[in-house]
């Protein structure tokens, strides 16, 4: 992928979706949630029009408070997952993404200051002032990808830079967590 990868969040839609580009404007996917489900199951699409499916995320229960999300392939073989860190979330938002080998990464959110501020103060100033940024590091501290959100009027607009290198498949697991990470907070507010 090239980086710098956006996400942009379609703030008027009835059930929510979003676009990921790459560097050049490229698509690289197209996210949509399903509505009225009790269970989360998110289809992320090569395309707008929703024709070659890619991905598929789904929750293990209804109740997400530390719901596991299972990331699917197109044939429906799992390969990885993210899960929500129970009361560490509460403040700031912390998540565990399974890795290879069961190794674990970890992502969470920068500054809890920064969270509040964007929650309960950011729809004045139309998100311009505050953007919390997440980081997913590896087990031994290193980070490997930053989710940064940017300023934006009409859309919720996301920033994802590569800070070290890994396989296609973690990258993918990480980009594939991040989305999710990011449908969880945008509910939560």
């Amino acid at each position: 992928m090239n980086y710098p990868l956006f996400i942009n969040f379609k703030k008027v839609a009835f059930a929510p979706q979003f676009k990921v580009t790459d560097a050049n404007g490229d698509m690289v996917c197209y996210v949509r949630q399903k509505l009225f489900k009790l269970k989360e199951d998110i289809k992320v699409y090569k395309e707008r029009e929703r024709q070659t499916l890619l991905y598929s995320i789904r929750a293990d229960r209804i109740i997400d408070f530390s719901a596991k999300y299972t990331f699917y392939d197109a044939h429906d073989v799992p390969f990885g997952a993210i899960k929500r860190k129970g009361m560490k979330s509460l403040w700031r938002a912390n998540y565990l993404i399974d890795g290879e080998n069961n190794q674990e990464l970890e992502l969470r959110e920068e500054s809890v200051l920064i969270r509040l501020l964007d929650r309960y103060v950011g729809w004045l100033c139309g998100s311009f002032l505050f953007h919390p940024v997440y980081i997913i590091s590896r087990a031994d501290g290193t980070p490997v990808m930053r989710v940064k959100k940017m300023p934006a009027l009409f859309e919720g607009k996301f920033k994802i830079e590569l800070l070290a290198p890994m396989s296609e498949i973690e990258e993918m697991r990480n980009l594939l967590g991040s989305m999710m990470m990011l449908l969880l907070e945008r509910m939560r507010g």
